[in-house]
């Protein structure tokens, strides 16, 4: 029997389908948390995933991590998912055509099994993925719904953040903030009280308790 973690894993892994399978190093099927929990879904691997067949792994990653602990969640109670599952040559992004193929052959399988209660794109090329007329511009932050009534939560990317220094940083963490309201009305794991003060991620490392980083280690 495939145990929870199993699914379509190795599938994906073996899976030579399109033209990325010939470049990548490894595929990235997901990490997957408990059912009916959430769910983050980014465009493709990047050159970290690429090297150990994980999502969210480099720079982005210990970003997403830390946002996750703010509000009170660990990365193992949550779903990360790609929508394409090999990385584009030299990370540029995914083609329209590979996002179509990849994302219709894996992605909705992988949802029905995990049955989030919220879906979360990070960035752009995530959010068009559900809603191809939508801005990430305008619409990170807001609660959408997809046509079936699945609630959708965007958030810019992580690594749009790194880019964009302190001000980016802070309007981060107000929206996930807002997503740990939305997750306490859907009596998904209250957790502890959320640590809102943006100051705090200003912190120097001897100031940093337990193993929260300091977010200047992410500003260039």
């Amino acid at each position: 029997m495939e145990s929870s973690s199993d699914f379509l894993v190795l599938d994906i892994q073996s899976c030579s389908r399109c033209e990325l399978s010939k470049s990548r190093t490894h595929s990235v099927p997901g990490d997957y948390g408990p059912k009916n929990g959430i769910c983050f879904v980014g465009e493709a691997p990047g050159h970290d995933e690429d090297i150990q067949g994980r999502p969210f792994v480099g720079r982005s990653g210990k970003l997403l991590n830390q946002m996750l602990e703010k509000i009170g969640l660990h990365r193992d109670l949550v779903s990360v998912l790609n929508i394409v599952k090999c990385r584009p040559p030299g990370n540029r992004t995914p083609t329209d055509t590979e996002m179509k193929f990849c994302g219709d052959l894996w992605l909705p399988a992988q949802l029905n099994y995990l049955k989030p209660k919220i879906i979360i794109p990070l960035g752009s090329v995530a959010l068009r993925y559900f809603f191809p007329k939508a801005r990430i511009s305008r619409d990170k932050g807001k609660l959408l719904f997809t046509t079936d009534g699945k609630p959708v939560f965007p958030l810019f990317h992580p690594a749009y953040i790194l880019r964009n220094g302190k001000k980016a940083l802070e309007e981060y963490l107000k929206d996930f903030i807002v997503l740990k309201e939305i997750l306490n009305k859907l009596n998904y794991l209250p957790g502890p009280e959320v640590i809102s003060d943006s100051n705090d991620f200003q912190k120097s490392d001897e100031e940093d308790l337990n193993t929260q980083t300091s977010l200047n280690d992410f500003l260039p």
